[in-house]
């Protein structure tokens, strides 16, 4: 699945109608007086979150936003109709700002959540509004109120139950592709995920999560080195962390300092981040000697300050353990939302 997080889109308000004058002509009737009537409000450009969509790339081929202005008033006292509002469906956890200010108007992160980002100018008086025991005969009307245009940037923070975080290469796309029908793309070279790649893994009971491969992290990411800011605002929208470390790493470096890295750049962007809840899971397990695995994870697991017992020793690649990620994640998941469903298969709020 292709995730395109970032578009940028420009919108116009309609314009209000204008006021009409007009001064009622009848047979027999003299001295009809002002009919003028007023002018229809312009539309309004609203942004809605719509839980179908999940990618910002329809934005990329038509990013032009218009909504239609108001209707004239006319004369025997007839107003002009409102022009129609323009709605423009995004994905839930869209982040909208005004290019020009840098503002953000609005967080997007409920479904069916809107936000007016463009107000229809307000319809102009005809002359029958300005009508008055000293001015019975007004020939002034108003115009409608202008149209709003302005840009927007938009950002997509993917929701997700579940994140895999890890550095490059630490297995998490092929443990993706493990336990759902994602299929990211997988190699034995750094940075092979350069956009999040999200999965559903279903549980027995009607259970399911939502998973999301986030691009590898580097030391420096909170400064924005590597991929940076493109990966850490994925990772705050997520309820639980499960931090993937290579037992094997293909670079021979040492897996207590890679989980100390990535760790550190969690608390470096957002203490709120890195007090998320966290499954450890050690992976590519196949690729360490049998005789030599206990030793190991244990190793491991007391340089990293966790009991031996608490973590998850997987292999994406052959399927060791993924099971067992699943039902580790979901019952911390559980506990997070305080609640197990608020609809089928999905934990409260989820």
């Amino acid at each position: 699945m292709l995730m395109i997080d970032e578009a940028r889109i420009f919108v116009r308000s309609g314009k209000g109608g204008d006021g009409c004058v007009s001064l009622h002509r009848e047979k027999f009737v003299p001295k009809g007086g002002p009919d003028g009537g007023n002018g229809g409000r312009g539309g309004d450009v609203v942004l809605v979150a719509d839980p179908h969509l999940d990618t910002l790339l329809p934005f990329r081929y038509a990013p032009h936003f218009r909504a239609e202005k108001g209707v004239q008033g006319a004369s025997t006292s007839r107003h002009g109709a409102d022009g129609p509002s323009k709605l423009v469906k995004v994905p839930v956890g869209t982040v909208v700002r005004d290019e020009e200010s840098g503002e953000v108007i609005a967080d997007l992160d409920h479904p069916g959540q809107e936000i007016v980002v463009a107000k229809g100018g307000r319809g102009g008086f005809g002359n029958e509004h300005f009508k008055s025991a000293t001015n019975q005969t007004p020939r002034e009307a108003t115009p409608g109120e202008p149209e709003i245009e302005r840009t927007l940037l938009l950002e997509l923070k993917l929701i997700a139950d579940v994140g895999l975080v890890g550095l490059p290469n630490a297995g998490k796309s092929t443990l993706l592709s493990a336990v759902s029908k994602a299929r990211p793309k997988i190699a034995d070279y750094p940075f092979t995920t350069l956009t999040p790649q999200p999965g559903i893994a279903e549980l027995p009971g009607d259970r399911r999560l939502v998973i999301a491969d986030i691009p590898g992290l580097i030391e420096g990411a909170a400064d924005g080195a590597g991929l940076g800011h493109d990966f850490l605002r994925h990772v705050e929208r997520t309820k639980v962390i499960v931090h993937v470390i290579d037992l094997v790493p293909f670079d021979e470096s040492d897996p207590i300092a890679n989980h100390e890295v990535i760790r550190r750049e969690l608390h470096a962007f957002s203490p709120v981040l890195a007090e998320k809840p966290e499954l450890v899971v050690f992976n590519k397990i196949d690729l360490v000697a049998p005789a030599e695995r206990d030793a190991t994870i244990r190793r491991v697991a007391h340089a990293i300050g966790i009991d031996s017992a608490e973590v998850v020793v997987s292999s994406g690649a052959t399927g060791e353990n993924v099971r067992e990620i699943l039902e580790r994640a979901w019952k911390m998941l559980v506990e997070v939302e305080g609640e197990r469903e608020k609809w089928p298969g999905r934990p409260a709020n989820a």
